[in-house]
């Protein structure tokens, strides 16, 4: 028997009910979240999809894996979670930092798509709190969030595990273990590795991702039941989809015709996401969900995310890009982006009405190392002088002005060759304010974006002060002062 039942309030679980959803203003303000992308996949300290792709014969985690550990047959990742300890995982401090960089919200990882919860789950054993690190993380980053006042988020991977995790079932084809089963095949360990094999078939590729979301009504209702659990225990005011809305016609799925007809699980965990928020709002729902399909029918239910890419300029709606400064789960072979490349990507995003969510890889004990703590400083250091311009602002009439722009290519970030004239733009009351993206060689500041009857009454540079301008023939020029105040992107502040 399905079990579909979800709180009571102001939404339904139809698109016709969803798409009354109204953005709440702390999530239009807010700017900019940190993530904590982390959990039991962190412990090889090998990167993303490392459950995965360590029974991806031939991989490079294959090979990490085997030589490191052994073989999967034998040490699979029913033994990788239990060395996971995060023994000096410390929210506290670590918050602190997010908090001087600029995060206005905090976003935790219940699950990524290993099926391993990093909360106390009493639906799956498969859980941080009664193995590895025996601990609740989700519920530690909680608690540190909401005495800082964040709003606290939660991610969920889940929708696309029993597609993902299918290798698990496979065996190597060539070498000394040719045609030994790996221990996902093992019934003894179903309930981690999943009742999956319809998926699997060996010829297929490791890079091969379809299904991302999978026509098993039983996926369905265990998905949905976790949503409920994890929305109930934590009540995020954010719930983020890895992937399309779960399975609801989208992403290339159709829809599933199951026994009861009102059972559509994506719509459900969401009105039960935005009633269960209303309830403790006064009525009024202030939480929010993201997933990453682009059909405005799809996203209007929410709020749009686009992973490790954005949008080419202003968009009516506002969204949400999410990154990370180097691989999704920790890697000692990532390179990291600089201070600076993160700071012109946020405020490239701001421009455009969006927001960045920025995941700070962690390593296994719950640690961040230097160059991440060096990048957190630095946005510290930037925030401190240009937050005025970016927390609370709107967009302008125009994302900005100058020939350089983002490459919009799925998954590409390339730091832009931007130059003295590449401005960005946010408004807030009567003020526009215009962010150079690089500093000028002659001290000058020359935008041709106002028009005659936008008169300029002052202009500041945050963190120096006033600064002189004139405003002729369609011009604005400002002079600046010989030393900057950051050696990132600057802000002026002007006032119409």
């Amino acid at each position: 028997m399905l079990h579909t039942e979800i709180a009571k309030g102001p939404f339904e679980p139809t698109f016709e009910s969803l798409r009354t959803f109204e953005c709440p203003d702390w999530f239009r303000d807010a700017k900019l979240g940190i993530w904590s992308h982390w959990g039991a996949q962190s412990v090889p300290m090998y990167g993303d999809w490392y459950a995965r792709n360590m029974y991806c014969e031939g991989s490079d985690q294959y090979r990490y894996h085997i030589r490191h550990y052994g073989h999967p047959s034998e040490f699979g990742y029913k033994d990788i979670v239990q060395l996971w300890r995060a023994e000096k995982f410390d929210p506290e401090g670590l918050m602190d930092l997010y908090v001087a960089a600029g995060a206005k919200y905090f976003v935790a990882q219940a699950m990524h798509h290993d099926n391993f919860f990093n909360y106390d789950s009493q639906i799956h054993k498969w859980n941080s709190a009664k193995m590895g690190p025996k601990k609740d993380i989700v519920a530690l980053w909680k608690a540190a969030a909401s005495r800082r006042g964040l709003p606290f988020g939660l991610t969920e991977h889940m929708g696309a595990t029993f597609s993902w995790f299918q290798w698990n079932k496979g065996y190597d084809k060539e070498g000394p273990y040719r045609n030994v089963p790996y221990d996902g095949n093992d019934a003894k360990y179903e309930d981690l590795y999943l009742p999956n094999r319809e998926h699997f078939a060996p010829d297929r590729k490791h890079f091969d991702l379809d299904p991302w979301y999978t026509s098993n009504p039983w996926w369905h209702q265990r998905w949905f039941d976790v949503m409920k659990e994890v929305i109930d225990r934590y009540q995020p005011d954010l719930l983020y989809s890895d992937g399309g809305l779960p399975f609801v016609n989208t992403w290339g799925n159709t829809d599933i015709s199951l026994d009861h007809p009102a059972f559509t699980p994506g719509l459900l965990a969401v009105a039960h996401l935005y009633n269960t928020s209303a309830s403790l709002h006064g009525g009024v729902n202030q939480a929010i969900y993201n997933q990453k399909d682009r059909r405005q029918e799809i996203y209007s239910i929410g709020v749009l995310d686009i992973e490790r890419s954005q949008e080419p300029d202003i968009k009516p709606e506002p969204w949400q890009t999410d990154t990370c400064v180097g691989d999704w789960f920790y890697h000692v072979k990532t390179v990291y982006k600089k201070p600076g490349h993160v700071i012109e990507i946020f405020v490239d995003i701001v421009a455009k009405n969006g927001n960045l969510l920025l995941n700070v890889p962690q390593k296994p004990d719950g640690t961040i190392d230097d160059e991440c703590r060096f990048i957190l400083k630095e946005m510290a250091r930037w925030t401190e002088i240009c937050s005025e311009g970016i927390y609370g602002t709107r967009p302008f009439r125009v994302s900005g002005e100058g020939a350089s722009k983002v490459v919009i290519d799925h998954f590409k970030e390339d730091q832009v060759d931007w130059n003295a004239s590449d401005f960005r733009f946010t408004q807030k009351d009567n003020t526009v304010y215009a962010f150079q993206m690089r500093a000028p060689n002659d001290n000058r500041a020359i935008m041709r974006t106002f028009s005659p009857q936008e008169k300029v009454k002052n202009v500041r540079l945050l963190g120096a002060g006033d600064v002189p301008f004139h405003q002729a023939y369609g011009a604005l020029v400002v002079s600046l002062p010989d030393r900057l105040p950051t050696p990132y992107v600057n802000c002026l502040a002007i006032e119409l």
